[in-house]
């Protein structure tokens, strides 16, 4: 996003002072649903730009923020998942922000109020949804079964799976089979899948080098990335890493752990990593939001407001994106600030910036320490009403390095900053 639109939201906060919201306050209310990478910049700005004129309150159940990007290292074995687990106290300490651990259980978008699980009831004059993703579970009728998703996992959500995974790849013996299942796109972090695969291959190439890895891919072909995960495949994990596309899995048999295609073909594994299909997380289903198939949330790219409900905004991982924009943490991090800067915008009564630039860059670790990278111009168009890639921008790699490895950690350390303040 521009500099110039951040100081017009600046300089929008001397006219917060006389806005009189729905419940009768001197200040206008934002709540925000969502502590992650979309979540917790959108709080932390709109106190920004809006001089602190304007009361956020974030809802979030989780104590702390785990990472997902650099989760797949723990997989591989170059980081522990503690090094990916952040304090969000900042947010409140510093940006003034209200965090309530709790979960939302309902949304009354005519009233503008939301209930909490502890039975509390929040007003707002703008909503601002980061609910993230869920799986489709009824799209893989094994994993419904009592105890399947508890010895399948999926570890798509960085965390206690994640680990859990871990273990399970350390007690698998070497020359065992670690299968992992890639959904049909679009998911959460394109390139994901395929940097887990190497991570693993980059584990067993040093301590179980009979092992395999075998990825079956819905899609037709690498979605992200694609020459240079295969060359790097190639180079560094010839014997090791096979690729499959078009294995669409259309069910698992937890007990044997066996993956089942639509064809009926059957792979069985010593660890078999299931990542399912996904939506928009529970919440937006719930309520309506989600009006893109019932699965995404369409949204207004101006303000990121949502086109189901008025004053209710997506970002992140739920909305269903723009042409080539990819579902990544540093793409929710820009969501959250062109809707932050709206939001100021609309609670002093101006229209929003009708010319937002986003960037995106998708940072995959080959190795513990070497790295590929995409990277995206994103523009709104205002004849499509869309954002639309920037003829000639981003790019990808031209081959795994150890000095990308090193903007890699400087971008992640510089976007928990810019996240969590």
């Amino acid at each position: 996003m521009k500099r110039r639109q951040f100081l017009h939201a600046a300089g929008a906060s001397a006219l917060l002072a006389g806005c009189t919201t729905i419940t009768g306050q001197a200040r206008p209310q934002v709540v925000v649903i969502g502590g992650g990478y979309g979540g917790a910049t959108a709080a932390r700005y709109v106190r920004l730009w809006s001089d602190n004129r304007i009361d956020v309150t974030l809802i979030e159940p989780n104590a702390s923020f785990i990472s997902c990007p650099l989760s797949n290292l723990v997989l591989g074995g170059s980081r522990q998942i503690g090094d990916l687990t952040l304090s969000i106290n900042a947010l409140a300490d510093k940006h003034g922000v209200r965090i309530v651990r709790d979960t939302v259980t309902s949304i009354n978008a005519e009233k503008r109020t939301l209930a909490l699980a502890s039975g509390q009831t929040l007003n707002y004059d703008r909503l601002i949804v980061s609910p993230g993703v869920d799986f489709m579970w009824d799209q893989l009728p094994g994993m419904l079964k009592p105890g399947a998703q508890d010895s399948i996992l999926h570890a798509w959500k960085a965390g206690a799976q994640t680990v859990a995974l871990r273990a399970q790849l350390e007690a698998m013996p070497d020359g065992g089979t670690y299968a992992i299942t890639i959904p049909p796109a679009p998911y959460r972090c394109p390139p994901g899948p395929y940097e887990r695969a190497s991570q693993v291959a980059f584990y067993f190439s040093r301590h179980k080098p009979r092992s395999k890895v075998l990825i079956l891919d819905a899609n037709d072909d690498v979605v992200s990335k694609g020459p240079l995960f295969k060359k790097i495949w190639k180079e560094r994990y010839g014997g090791i890493i096979e690729y499959r596309p078009s294995f669409r899995t259309a069910d698992v048999d937890a007990g044997a752990r066996t993956a089942i295609s639509e064809l009926g073909d059957k792979v069985k594994a010593d660890v078999l990593n299931v990542i399912p299909p996904q939506r928009a997380g529970s919440i937006a289903v719930q309520t309506g939001l989600a009006n893109a198939n019932a699965r995404w949330c369409a949204v207004d790219f101006l303000s990121f407001e949502s086109t189901q409900a008025a004053h209710i905004h997506v970002l992140g991982d739920a909305i269903a994106v723009a042409p080539l924009m990819p579902k990544s943490a540093h793409m929710a991090n820009q969501h959250a600030k062109v809707c932050a800067a709206a939001v100021v915008d609309l609670l002093s009564g101006r229209a929003p910036y009708a010319q937002p630039m986003l960037t995106n860059t998708c940072y995959s670790f080959v190795s513990d320490h070497d790295v590929i990278h995409v990277a995206s111009v994103h523009a709104y168009n205002a004849e499509k009403k869309t954002l639309l890639v920037v003829s000639g921008s981003g790019g990808v790699s031209s081959a795994a390095s150890a000095l990308e490895g090193e903007y890699a950690m400087n971008w992640a350390r510089n976007i928990w900053a810019d996240t969590l303040g």
